[in-house]
């Protein structure tokens, strides 16, 4: 069983303490679904399953992000809150073992985004300053936003936004996906006359009245599965992917963004730069952008010890803006993730959109670089 050195406990718990949040009492046992549903399926086999006598999924709690948004909701609370946690997370590891302890803080429903990044941020530097003083800290930022206001504005359909969205980050998925988007293709679709024809043409309704004439001539029914409108509507949005592509120029300006990495000082000037050549509505983001890392400098951050990766990003479906990563030199994987995840609590539940942002630390890996 993971054990954590007591010492270090009490340094984490006077720390959190310190920051204002309410420590957050979160059960062991969950339902899968959330975390399945937001980290996605390659989560499945990291994580310890079980049903109860009703068949629901449970699973043995792999983090705490999920749940505390998930306990902050059903709770229905309204006014801004920070959430603190310190307890044990069940996930296997490439680093070996199952069993781990996390520390980390939540801050749900702050409207001044700017300043709830910065706190975070600056708070998940104090915390592994304040327990190894004498490792050597890097910070990685990235922001999700700040990719997709680029995706955008390079006219993609809304399907291959997403798909770039939730690509961002992982460098190999990127790059495939911007050789198939500047490749020809055909759509794979092998439809009767009338039917192609109305594909062809853009025309939902048309599409429609012909796959309903061919499921009705072969005997089959609203009823055996999707409509015939359904069907259409599918059809024309996955010829319209398919006929999607960048010109090269289109891919060699998104590569051109993707390899900017700069210190935080210097990084809006280079938004700006890029901006300026794409020539598009990218003014709000940046201004988020740069209003964030003015927050930071006032809470004492060295904007030069923080380096900006236009291409970094966490593979968790549920970041909107946000995302970094602190590493110790010397020691593999990062110490400390975290990021801006605002549509996360709808998903969850919540009647309205909650912004949030927070941060989660790996104990053990902490341990290992004080």
């Amino acid at each position: 069983m993971a054990s954590l050195a007591p010492e270090l406990a009490a340094e984490l718990r006077a720390f959190l303490a310190a920051r204002d949040t309410v420590v957050a009492e979160i059960a062991v046992i969950q339902p899968a679904d959330p975390f399945l549903d937001m980290a996605g399926e390659s989560l499945r086999g990291r994580i310890f399953l079980t049903e109860n006598e009703s068949g629901q999924t449970l699973c043995l709690r792999p983090e705490f992000t999920i749940p505390v948004c998930r306990d902050h909701v059903a709770a229905g609370v309204a006014a801004p809150a920070r959430y603190a946690y310190l307890g044990e997370v069940f996930r296997q590891r490439r680093e070996g073992g199952s069993e781990f302890f996390q520390a980390g803080i939540e801050d749900l429903g702050d409207g001044d985004l700017a300043g709830a990044d910065a706190r975070s941020l600056a708070d998940a530097l104090a915390l592994v300053r304040t327990i190894a003083p004498a490792a050597r800290w890097t910070v990685t930022l990235g922001d999700q936003a700040v990719f997709e206001a680029v995706v955008r504005a390079l006219g993609l359909p809304a399907g291959w936004r997403r798909r770039l969205a939730r690509a961002f980050g992982v460098p190999g998925q990127i790059e495939a996906l911007l050789v198939e988007l500047g490749r020809e293709r055909r759509s794979g679709f092998d439809l009767p006359g009338p039917a192609a024809a109305a594909l062809a043409a853009g025309d939902e309704a048309a599409l429609a009245a012909a796959v309903a004439a061919r499921m009705e001539a072969l005997g089959f029914t609203a009823a055996s599965g999707r409509s015939a409108a359904e069907i259409a509507a599918r059809l024309i949005e996955q010829a319209t992917l398919d006929r999607a592509r960048l010109s090269p120029g289109e891919i060699a300006l998104l590569r051109r963004f993707l390899a900017i990495r700069a210190p935080l000082r210097d990084a809006v000037a280079a938004l700006g730069d890029f901006a300026a050549s794409l020539n598009s509505g990218m003014a709000p983001v940046i201004a988020a952008f740069a209003a964030r890392a003015e927050r930071l400098a006032d809470l004492g951050v060295d904007l030069g010890a923080i380096t900006y990766d236009a291409a970094f990003g966490r593979p968790l479906d549920y970041y909107t803006g946000l995302v970094f990563e602190i590493a110790a030199q010397g020691l593999p994987g990062p110490v400390v993730g975290g990021g801006r995840y605002d549509r996360l609590l709808t998903l969850l539940g919540a009647p309205a959109p909650v912004p949030g942002v927070g941060f989660s630390v790996w104990l053990d890996r902490l341990e290992r670089a004080r």
